[in-house]
């Protein structure tokens, strides 16, 4: 599913307007994100967790160059579901 079908099955579930659910969607992300960039953790009861994970410095090898690099300490985003929402889609 793509962010366009999402606002449009919300704009037909609500009534809203395709184009003023497109700017709360797109808010909702931007809020995330920078929520995320500020090491701030987004917790949505009943759906899920954003959360930033921390990667450690590890040595890895380019097999094509045979070299071995390191790869910095680094953190990424990720996503926890809740666990009402993974048995719901379990259950399906």
């Amino acid at each position: 599913m793509t962010k366009a079908e999402i606002v449009n099955k919300i704009s037909d579930n609500t009534g809203v307007d395709k184009t003023v659910v497109l700017a709360i969607v797109e808010e909702f992300m931007t809020q995330v994100k920078d929520s995320l960039i500020e090491r701030e953790n987004v917790y949505l009861r009943g759906f899920g967790s954003f959360i930033v994970k921390e990667r450690k410095q590890k040595v890895a090898r380019n097999i094509s160059k045979q070299i071995t690099i390191t790869i910095p300490a680094h953190s990424v985003p990720s996503f926890k579901p809740a666990k009402t929402f993974v048995d719901s889609v379990k259950e399906k």
